[in-house]
């Protein structure tokens, strides 16, 4: 526990006495619990993106075939999702493998990828109040999580993706964001900056940002 700690390292906004001390307050840790919930299961989202392996029609909506299968081509994004080092079971197993090195979780890479996703969101949640109060990088791994669950959920509504707005840092480095992007940290000077501290830097020239 962080015995110095008054703010929230993902939203950034002061934590209330029964939070003192830890990384991360209880919405942003109820939104992480909740955004890994939804991955998991057999409705889950990330089960449910095999239903979008085929190519979209004109009017936006999946393509209807009389077959069980896919026709091909699948789509390619939706299929990276679903593969063993794509950027869903990817990144969480690389979590529970940084867990497993403080002592609070196990690797399990047996079974089929959605039982190693079942196994690996299990094991996050399990442990999630010991990272929001110990783990210093909680930051990181609710950014993970989130990009994780809003890829996930665009395939299977069907959203297109949020538009990426270039902002400048005073530092002069342009800062790729969304509106819904929660936060993020600037590379070059290593200014951390919560939401809305995002929205109220300046675009970015669209020459330096180009």
């Amino acid at each position: 526990m962080n015995a110095e700690a008054t703010a929230c390292t993902i939203c950034h906004r002061g934590l209330y006495a029964d939070e003192l001390g830890r990384y991360a307050c209880s919405p942003c840790t109820g939104r992480i619990d909740g955004q890994l919930r939804a991955l998991a299961g057999a409705k889950g989202l990330y089960a449910r993106l095999s239903a979008h392996l085929a190519p979209r029609v004109g009017n936006g909506g999946p393509a209807v075939s009389g077959s069980r299968t896919a026709p091909v081509p699948l789509r390619l994004d939706v299929l990276n999702l679903m593969t063993a080092g794509g950027p869903v079971l990817g990144p969480l197993e690389t979590w529970v493998r940084d867990w497993r090195d403080h002592g609070r979780a196990e690797v399990c890479e047996a079974g089929t990828l959605q039982q190693r996703v079942d196994h690996a969101v299990r094991t996050l949640r399990f442990n999630l109040q010991w990272a929001v109060a110990s783990h210093a990088a909680v930051d990181e791994f609710a950014r993970e999580v989130s990009l994780i669950y809003r890829q996930c959920e665009a395939q299977v509504s069907g959203e297109r993706r949020p538009r990426v707005i270039p902002v400048a840092c005073p530092c002069g480095q342009t800062l790729r964001v969304t509106l819904d992007t929660p936060g993020c940290r600037c590379p070059r000077c290593g200014t951390q900056y919560g939401h809305s501290e995002l929205m109220d830097l300046p675009l970015a020239d669209r020459q330096i940002a180009a």
